[in-house]
């Protein structure tokens, strides 16, 4: 009160009373126009941003892939309507020996690919690792074959192959061997798509290989080094140990490649290709899904020759989480 009436002595007004429940103090003046859209910008534009992957995923990857799984329980020819089966198609597959021969070539030939393809890369990149003369010549020279397609390759190898005129026969014989079959014979054609596929990709997990090595310690070679470990006890370890994570990934991701492999043994047929040769001895999943679908035009067959397909690629992905979690229980691990 008597700081009212001095300031009403000096002609200034009182100050304002202090904020209560029942004296609420003046709202906040409002937001701006652009402070509300620098708001709203601060909220959508991560969204904005992402949406193209997104809408892109769902209209080619997403839609493709629940539109095939709705094909794979109906009976659907090319241009016709699609009729209701439930499960009849995969029941077919079970009873089918063709498919059972496809799923079988397509393991055998993974695994001829894959393995010696790995430890090639394994080697190489040890070799890459070392202080060499012109190293970013080899591990340029080394990723060539991945830059190559696949027709252009596949189709040199078919020459190499051939069993009337093939280099690889020609150098046989000079050896005194009989020619063989690459085309006809089960193996021998099944030896040369894996041919093709190890020398496409070996360089390209050699340079992932190599890139994990150089993330190892130096401190761990200097310290086996001191210990006496020669270079092959320091590889063996020292950097397969380092770099198993690595090694994980690279065999999961050739695993994947070998269960879809399509365009070596295609091409590698000629006319046969689509059949897997003249008796499917190389035929795999994805010949079988194409003349199913293409050839024969059974659709839904097809559907379900391609969700078998993304079962057993998740399988092989719960087949390494389970390894991975195994290895990091492990002590020392």
């Amino acid at each position: 009160m008597a700081t009212s009436l001095r300031a009403a002595a000096d002609g200034t007004p009182p100050p304002a009373p202090p904020s209560s429940p029942t004296h609420p103090s003046a709202p906040p003046p409002p937001r701006s126009r652009r402070s509300r859209l620098y708001r709203w910008d601060l909220r959508l534009s991560p969204y904005a941003f992402v949406s193209p992957f997104f809408l892109t995923f769902a209209a080619f990857g997403l839609f493709p892939l629940l539109y095939t799984g709705w094909l794979s329980l109906h009976r659907v020819e090319l241009g016709g309507d699609a009729e209701w089966k439930g499960l009849d198609n995969y029941a077919n597959l079970a009873d089918s020996e063709f498919f059972w021969n496809a799923l079988a070539n397509t393991f055998t030939i993974g695994v001829i690919s894959t393995v010696p393809q790995l430890l090639m890369a394994l080697g190489l990149a040890h070799l890459l690792n070392y202080k060499l003369r012109g190293r970013g010549f080899f591990r340029v020279a080394v990723l060539a074959p991945y830059a190559t397609s696949i027709a252009a390759a596949t189709l040199v190898f078919a020459q190499l192959f051939n069993t009337d005129y093939g280099l690889i026969n020609t150098v046989l014989g000079w050896a005194g061997f009989d020619p063989v079959d690459w085309e006809s014979s089960k193996w021998p054609s099944q030896i040369a798509i894996s041919t093709i596929v190890i020398w496409r990709w070996t360089g390209y997990n050699a340079l992932i290989y190599l890139a994990a090595m150089q993330a190892v310690p130096q401190d761990l070679y200097e310290a086996a080094a001191l210990d006496g470990a020669s270079r092959w006890r320091q590889f063996v370890s020292v950097t397969i140990p380092s770099i198993r994570p690595t090694i994980l990934f690279t065999v999961i991701v050739s695993t994947i490649g070998a269960t879809q492999l399509f365009g070596e043994p295609m091409i590698f047929g000629g006319s046969l290709g689509v059949s897997g040769g003249s008796g499917n001895q190389f035929q795999t999943l994805s010949l079988l899904m194409y003349e199913k679908g293409w050839v024969t035009g059974a659709l839904g067959q097809a559907s379900a020759i391609a969700w078998v397909m993304l079962l057993l690629l998740l399988l092989i992905g719960a087949v390494r989480i389970l390894f991975t979690r195994a290895n990091h229980k492990k002590p020392g691990v």
